[in-house]
């Protein structure tokens, strides 16, 4: 388990016992990500800020869910305090274990913690296991609101995270490529909410649940399950690895271990995924459990 954020990584993983111990050091920013607000006033990890992570992205031209602007990242990032050399720790939490409503699916910390990186941020840190593990281990809560304070934040998009729709096209049916859709097995099978079904040719299914604990979305598997979960997909360190879903918001959680929790040195996002692929009349698609 990668707890010791000392090093150069962008992302690292954290533990309550960890956060705790440095929850009052200065500049220190903690970010409560859970979807609801009403969740956040019910409890949260002391000086906590609250973030709902749909802000960060919106209906841009004809696709409906993509990463906001580098300005209205700058708005938003700066109203919390957060600059690039800041570090942040980001946590959210699932309902079916805290029982209270709005507190989320777990998956949202993952989505926040590669938005803040893609927009420039170079210290973030994912509190594992999320708030429900916080809570299991009797750590404090409270209700008290985090000061928000303006920072000078500026956008500086890591653009060599991330590749559009042609260069997807041009990269993934190569020998050296392995392009994972982490969306859930039935949609890469069949039909999903879109108005095509299947997934793209040469695409090969690794649904987003088998990298995480099954009782604990926020909480990543072992490194030995994580390896051997992406060696069975064919997707080895000395491949480029494209990770794709829907919108972009179970890819990152592959895209987050690949990079920063086992180190693979070619790894990139396909931000637009499936619903940018079939924007295009003519796109190909295939259906069942064969990549092509």
């Amino acid at each position: 388990m990668q707890t010791d954020p000392g090093d150069a990584r962008a992302v690292s993983w954290v533990s309550p016992e960890w956060l705790m111990d440095h929850l009052n050091d200065p500049g220190i920013i903690v970010l409560d990500v859970r979807p609801d607000s009403h969740a956040y006033f019910s409890g949260h990890i002391p000086g906590a800020l609250w973030l709902h992570d749909a802000h960060l992205r919106s209906h841009i031209g004809t696709n409906p869910v993509r990463w906001i602007g580098p300005e209205a990242a700058e708005v938003l990032i700066s109203t919390l305090g957060v600059d690039s050399d800041i570090p942040v720790v980001v946590y959210s939490g699932s309902a079916s274990q805290s029982g209270k409503p709005g507190g989320g699916t777990g998956l949202e910390q993952y989505l926040v913690a590669y938005s803040l990186v893609r927009f420039g941020c170079r210290q973030v840190f994912l509190l594992d296991g999320g708030l429900n593990r916080w809570i299991a281990e009797k750590r404090p809560l409270e209700q008290k609101y985090g000061m928000a304070r303006l920072s000078a934040f500026r956008a500086d998009v890591r653009t060599e995270y991330m590749i559009g729709l042609g260069e997807c096209v041009r990269l993934k049916d190569n020998p050296g490529t392995v392009l994972l859709d982490t969306r859930p097995l039935q949609w890469y099978e069949g039909q999903g909410p879109w108005m095509k079904p299947g997934h793209i040719p040469g695409a090969v299914s690794l649904p987003f649940a088998n990298l995480i604990d099954p009782e604990n979305p926020a909480l990543i598997l072992p490194e030995p399950d994580l390896r051997e979960v992406f060696s069975s997909r064919g997707a080895a360190p000395d491949k480029t690895v494209i990770c794709s879903c829907g919108t972009g918001r179970t890819a990152v959680i592959a895209f987050l271990i690949l990079k920063w929790f086992l180190g693979y040195p070619e790894v990139v996002m396909f931000e637009g995924g499936f619903t940018e692929w079939i924007s295009r009349p003519d796109a190909p698609v295939v259906t069942g459990m064969s990549a092509r």
